[in-house]
């Protein structure tokens, strides 16, 4: 099939280069502008861009896909399809109209549990027990088109979002040209809106942890915000990052230090039950296991992590 690609991040990646290894005609790709990245500010391509570059497929770069001139240009390219996985911009009707085989997404959750940007780190930070991948026909809504293949998983215990993400990334690729093979047999499901949440982006704000919540519910978020924005408290004024930690028997003030030991590690009391932490990084740090970082701080008991240092 003569498709055009639209996608951007590291999870799009997979599909492009499913579709190509299928034999299916990638006309185009569509990607988000070059950004600046890290802390010289390089302007650097989006993971999809380099893919794409790599196989000698043109590579367009729209601010947006709302102007007539736009989507004249995608018109001209004549795609029987067009695929979009984490593209981050939002169709406009002209365009969905363009391909006479409909615009089909690559959606990271089970829909209709999940729409949004960011809904593999939500299944995570929910606690949900199983995640997956959608495949869909879009519509104007966000996330809202009529299903069409499925791929369900259940989310490891102590699985990151990122970890989750790489499984989904590689998931999504194999249902979406599954969904191409079988696209003439696949009767379209509408979804409940009823079902839905919204994955709303994820950001720094987000990422203070309030001791108060449940050793449950501080695991889920912290491995929802592995490998960003990561988990924050506070030790003693300064920021600590929060890697990875599993819940222990323990009781105490919310944020209290139950055990600080070289061998043992960091135990911290939450609102219901403890967490041991794992891995953890002062801000400007290094990144090490809560055992290691005891042997060059000390950490006295009873001290309360998310405390402002009076």
């Amino acid at each position: 099939m003569r498709l055009v690609f639209m996608g951007t991040p590291d999870f799009a990646v997979p599909s492009l280069q499913a579709l190509i290894d299928a034999g299916h005609e990638v006309c185009a790709v569509y990607t988000q502008p070059d950004k600046p990245q890290g802390r010289k500010q390089i302007l650097t391509p989006p993971p999809v861009k380099t893919l794409a570059l790599e196989h000698n497929i043109p590579v367009y770069q729209p601010q947006t896909l709302k102007n007539e001139d736009a989507q004249a240009q995608l018109r001209a390219l004549a795609p029987e399809g067009i695929i979009v996985v984490a593209y981050g911009k939002l169709l406009p009707k002209a365009v969905l109209d363009i391909p006479p085989r409909g615009c089909i997404n690559v959606h990271g959750s089970l829909l209709p549990r999940w729409r949004g940007a960011a809904p593999i780190q939500w299944s995570v930070i929910a606690g949900d027990q199983k995640a997956g991948v959608t495949t869909m026909l879009m519509a104007e809504g966000l996330d809202t088109g009529d299903m069409l293949l499925k791929y369900e998983t259940e989310v490891g215990v102590r699985e990151t979002a990122g970890e989750l993400f790489d499984r989904l990334a590689q998931a999504g690729a194999q249902l979406l040209v599954e969904t191409l093979d079988r696209l003439d047999t696949i009767t379209p499901i509408p979804q409940d809106d009823s079902q839905s949440c919204y994955a709303h982006m994820l950001d720094k704000q987000m990422a203070a942890i309030d001791w108060s919540k449940s050793a449950h519910e501080i695991d889920c978020l912290i491995r929802g915000l592995n490998p960003w924005p990561v988990a924050l408290t506070t030790l003693d004024g300064a920021r600590l990052k929060v890697y990875a930690a599993q819940p222990v028997d323990g009781k105490g003030k919310p944020g209290e230090v139950l055990v600080s030991d070289a061998k043992k590690g960091l135990v911290v009391a939450c609102g219901a039950g403890a967490l041991a932490l794992e891995e953890i990084q002062l801000v400007g740090g290094k990144r090490m296991k809560s055992a290691d970082f005891l042997r060059g701080h000390a950490v006295e008991k009873a001290t309360v992590l998310g405390e402002s240092k009076e």
